[in-house]
C-alpha cells in the first residue's frame, strides 16, 4: 500500500502571506505544495496587464516565492503545484526555468493551458451554444462584444499528465483550486478516474486547503481561542489511499487546528451541500465524517461522490461601465447626522446614477440594519456611483472634495478625488465539456513532451445518491427542557463563515454542540434570515441542512450589489455576513442554553 501523502497550502489567494511557501518547505516533512492565485476576476486582471506589459500575465509573486526555496524543493524532491499561470502559464513555466538555470538546476517543469476560450467564444456563439448566465439567464449575445476574457475551469486530469510526465514544478492556468490538490493523489495512488469516493475524498481535502490558514485559525469566529496568530501555520493534510486523512499544521508554528477551524472552511462558499460540482467529480458534504484527533489534528473520512456532468464552468470577464468610490471622515457630536447630510448634499449636486450607495463606516456599512444602534465619535461617510457614461462618474470624483467647505464642521478629507475605475463584470457559463481539452507541456531534465488532454470521461446527473448519513445528533439525548426561556446572542450557540460567489453570499452557521442543531433547525429559517437581512439581500434565501456536522448553509442572492469589481459596497464579498447572523437575539430554552455556557 503506498505511503501516506502529505499535501500542505502555501496560499489561498494572489496577495496572501509572501512568506507562507518557505515557512511550509523549512517547517517539516512535505510531499507536494500547493498554492492557489486565482479568484473569479483575476483572469481579467492579468489580461489587462499583458496589454501593458506582454512579459507579465502570470502571478510573478509564486516564482520570486519559489526562487527562495528552490534549491531546497529540488534537492528534497517536493512537488510545487500552482494556478500562478493565469493568462500565461507557459511565461510562467519559462520565468521558473530561467531562475533554476541561475542555480544550475534543471527541474522538469509542467505547464498546464487550453483553459483560454477567447478565440473560440464567437465561434461557438455563431454555432449556438447557449453560454447564457447561470446565475441570471441572461443571453451572451448582450455582452459578446465586451468580453475580455473566457477561461474554462479544468480539473485535475491534465496535472495528472504533467505529473506522469515527470513534472515536479507545475504552473496552470484555471484549473479549480481543488483540482491542484487532488491531482497529486491520484498520481500517488494510482485512483481510477471513477472512483468517486476517493476522488471526492481528494476534493474534499482541497476545499480544506484552498483558503490558506482559514482552516487553520484564520478567520475563526472564536479567534480568542487561537493560540496566537503570530508566524501562523498553513494546513497540511496526511492523505491515505483509502480517501481518509488527516488534516494539521507544522508543529510550533501559529493558529489552531480543530474540529471547528475545519467545520468553518467546510461551510466556506459551499452551495448545495449534496451537490457540490467540480469538472473532477460531484461531492456530497452530507457525508462527511470528522473528529479531533489530537492537538491541531482532525480526522475525515466517510465521504462520498458520483460523476460529474458533462458540463465545464466558464468564467468570463466583460467590460460594463464605470465606478468611483471615496468619502470624508465626519467626526462627533452628532457624526452620523453629519454624516448623512453630507450625503443628501452629494446627491442634490449630482445627476442620476445607474447605482449609487453610501455606506457610514463606523456605524453600519457592513451590517446596515443588524446593527446595533449606537452613537459613533466618529464616522466615515463613504459614497460610491456606478454608471456607463464616464464623463457622469468623473462628475462625481470631482464633487466629493469640493463640498467640505460647505456643510456641517468636523470633517477630515481623505485622499483627494475619487479615480474613475473600469467596472470588470462576471459573467459565469456553462459549456459541453467535448469542447474543451487540456493543453500540457512539460520540459526539463533533457527533453519536452506536448500532449493534449480530452474531458471524455464518464458524466452523470450532477448528484450523488443518498445512503442515509447518521446525522450528527443521532445518539445525543437533548437535556429535559426547563421550559425556562432565555434571549442570547446566536454566537454563543453557534459559529460561522460567509463569502461570495458574485453577487450570491453563503452564509454556513453551526451549532456548538449536538443537541443544539435540532433547535437551530426549527428557529433559524431561511424566513427569518432574509427578514435580518431585509435591505440587504434582496433576492431569495436558500436554507440547506447539513447534518453531519451540524450546520445549516444559507444562500442569499442579489445582497452584494452585484458582487466582484461591480459592487460598490465596502464589504463586496459578504464576509462579514455571517457575524451580522450570529449578533441577533434569539430565545432558547435554559437547559439548552446550559450546554454551551450561554445560560
Amino acid at each position: 500500500m503506498p505511503e501516506p501523502l502529505r499535501i500542505a497550502n502555501a496560499s489561498g489567494y494572489w496577495g496572501d502571506d509572501l512568506s507562507a511557501l518557505k515557512r511550509q518547505i523549512d517547517g517539516g516533512p512535505v510531499d507536494v505544495v500547493t498554492m492557489d492565485f486565482l479568484a473569479e476576476i483575476t483572469m481579467s486582471i492579468l489580461q489587462k496587464q499583458v496589454q501593458r506589459n506582454p512579459d507579465t500575465g502570470y502571478a510573478v509573486d509564486f516564482v520570486d516565492q519559489l526562487d527562495e526555496v528552490l534549491d531546497r524543493v529540488v534537492d528534497r524532491d517536493i512537488t510545487i503545484i500552482s494556478n500562478a499561470g493565469g493568462v500565461r502559464p507557459l511565461a510562467c513555466g519559462e520565468a521558473i526555468a530561467a531562475r533554476a538555470r541561475a542555480r544550475g538546476l534543471d527541474p522538469r517543469i509542467g505547464v498546464v493551458a487550453g483553459d483560454d476560450l477567447m478565440d473560440r467564444i464567437g465561434r461557438w456563439h455563431d454555432d449556438g451554444v447557449d453560454m447564457s448566465n447561470m446565475d441570471d439567464g441572461r443571453r451572451f449575445g448582450e455582452i459578446i462584444e465586451r468580453v475580455s476574457s473566457a477561461n474554462a475551469y479544468f480539473g485535475a486530469a491534465p496535472v495528472v499528465r504533467a505529473l506522469q510526465e515527470g513534472a515536479k514544478l507545475i504552473v496552470t492556468g484555471r484549473v479549480t483550486d481543488t483540482g491542484i490538490t487532488l491531482a497529486p493523489m491520484i498520481h500517488h495512488f494510482g485512483w481510477a478516474t471513477d472512483d468517486w469516493d476517493r476522488l471526492a475524498a481528494g476534493i474534499i481535502a482541497g476545499h480544506i486547503l484552498e483558503c490558506g490558514a482559514q482552516s487553520t485559525g484564520g478567520n475563526f469566529t472564536d479567534w480568542r481561542d487561537v493560540p496566537s496568530f503570530h508566524d501562523v501555520g498553513y494546513p497540511i493534510v496526511e492523505m491515505s489511499d483509502d480517501g481518509s486523512f488527516v488534516v494539521t499544521k507544522h508543529p510550533g508554528t501559529g493558529g489552531l487546528v480543530n474540529a471547528a477551524t475545519v467545520k468553518e472552511q467546510l461551510v466556506y462558499e459551499m452551495g448545495d451541500p449534496s451537490a457540490y460540482l467540480t469538472p473532477d467529480v460531484v461531492v456530497d458534504f452530507g457525508s462527511i465524517e470528522l473528529e479531533d484527533a489530537g492537538p491541531d489534528r482532525v480526522a475525515v473520512s466517510g465521504i462520498r461522490g458520483a460523476a460529474p456532468t458533462e458540463l465545464l464552468k466558464v468564467s468570463m470577464s466583460y467590460s460594463d461601465g464605470y465606478k468611483a468610490s471615496g468619502g470624508v471622515i465626519v467626526s462627533g457630536p452628532d457624526a452620523r447626522a453629519k454624516a448623512e447630510t453630507f450625503g443628501d448634499i452629494l446627491w442634490s449636486r449630482l445627476p442620476e446614477y445607474e447605482d449609487r450607495l453610501v455606506e457610514y463606516v463606523g456605524a453600519d456599512a457592513t451590517w446596515g440594519p443588524l446593527s446595533p444602534s449606537r452613537e459613533s465619535t466618529e464616522v466615515m461617510a463613504r459614497f460610491g456611483v456606478r454608471d456607463h457614461d464616464r464623463d457622469k462618474v468623473r462628475e462625481f470624483s470631482k464633487m466629493v472634495p469640493a463640498m467640505v467647505l460647505s456643510g456641517p464642521p468636523g470633517v477630515g478629507v481623505i485622499g483627494g478625488r475619487p479615480p474613475v475605475q473600469d467596472v470588470v463584470a462576471y459573467w459565469p457559463c456553462l459549456i459541453p465539456r467535448e469542447r474543451c481539452q487540456g493543453e500540457v507541456i512539460v520540459f526539463g531534465g533533457g527533453d519536452r513532451v506536448e500532449v493534449t488532454v480530452p474531458f471524455d470521461g464518464p458524466t452523470g446527473e450532477g448528484r450523488v445518491t443518498p445512503n442515509g448519513s447518521a446525522a450528527i445528533d443521532d445518539g445525543v439525548e437533548p437535556p429535559a427542557l426547563s421550559g425556562e426561556t432565555v434571549t442570547v446572542k446566536l454566537s454563543s450557540l453557534a459559529h460561522g463563515r460567509s463569502g461570495d460567489k458574485g453577487d450570491t453570499c453563503n452564509i454556513g452557521i453551526i451549532a456548538r454542540h449536538p443537541a443544539l442543531y435540532r433547535w437551530m433547525v426549527d428557529t433559524i429559517t431561511a424566513e427569518r434570515v432574509e427578514r435580518a437581512f431585509e435591505g440587504i439581500a434582496f433576492g431569495d434565501v436558500e436554507r440547506f441542512e447539513v447534518a453531519n456536522i451540524g450546520a445549516l448553509n444559507f444562500l442569499l442572492h442579489q445582497c452584494l450589489g452585484g458582487g466582484g469589481t461591480l459592487s460598490l459596497h465596502i464589504d463586496a464579498q459578504g464576509k462579514t455576513y455571517s457575524h451580522a447572523l450570529l449578533n441577533i437575539d434569539v430565545e432558547i430554552d435554559r437547559a439548552l442554553a446550559a450546554l454551551v455556557g450561554a445560560a
